[in-house]
């Protein structure tokens, strides 16, 4: 995690925005557009990538518990230097990713600016691509999954816990009560049911484009719901 806005300066924020990243502030996956581009530049085998492909339909309809899905998605890296990931991920975030961010991303960042809001990407992204996300945005902070590596070779482990599902609950309560922030003031915006944890202990859940299941919960719940375009 990087440095907090309010370690870096003596303005306390009023409240935090924390944004998921894939579906929420972009029409895209990356993990998908990752392993497309790593099967491209040979760094990944097409078995590997028709089970990457598999991974992410089968966690998303339930077929397999998500956490696990996610851990095996993320065995392809292994043997990948650190700098070669984070060339792929600058790639990737040039090509696919930030031509797909939602235009109405800038307008809710701007209304949370001008209420003195820290801004923070909460999502299972990788690393280098939240940071390069963070930068594009003028974000404050990010809070995501990162590669575990030795001797600047990544291992395919999770350095810590994959920031998925409750993952995502304890990280942004933590972070709260590190910066001196009640949850109940905090904004969450998500899309997908794994948001769900994270979404429930905000005081101010948006779901964005939700998926069925997580729409029918948030109509129920009086929950705000956003359709984004791509810009």
């Amino acid at each position: 995690m990087v440095t907090t806005s309010s370690e870096k300066d003596n303005n306390p924020k009023s409240y935090y925005a924390f944004f998921d990243l894939d579906h929420t502030i972009t029409g895209s996956v990356s993990g998908k557009e990752l392993a497309v581009a790593a099967f491209k530049k040979g760094l990944m085998k097409r078995s590997d990538l028709a089970t990457a492909i598999f991974l992410s339909f089968a966690h998303k309809t339930n077929l397999i518990n998500p956490s696990r899905a996610i851990a095996l998605m993320g065995k392809w890296v292994k043997g990948i230097s650190v700098k070669t990931m984070e060339d792929l991920c600058s790639d990737v975030f040039t090509d696919k990713i930030m031509p797909s961010v939602y235009q109405e991303v800038f307008d809710e960042l701007k209304f949370h600016r001008e209420n003195n809001a820290g801004l923070v990407i909460l999502s299972s992204t990788l690393h280098p691509l939240c940071i390069k996300m963070a930068e594009y945005l003028k974000m404050d902070d990010i809070i995501c999954t990162e590669l575990d590596s030795e001797e600047g070779i990544l291992t395919g482990n999770p350095r810590g816990a994959f920031c998925y599902g409750d993952e995502k609950l304890y990280r942004l309560r933590a972070y709260c009560e590190k910066n001196n922030s009640k949850t109940q003031d905090a904004w969450y915006y998500g899309d997908a049911l794994a948001d769900l944890p994270a979404l429930s202990v905000s005081g101010h859940p948006v779901c964005i484009n939700p998926e069925k299941r997580l729409e029918r919960i948030a109509r129920k719940r009086g929950w705000q719901i956003n359709y984004w375009n791509r810009k």
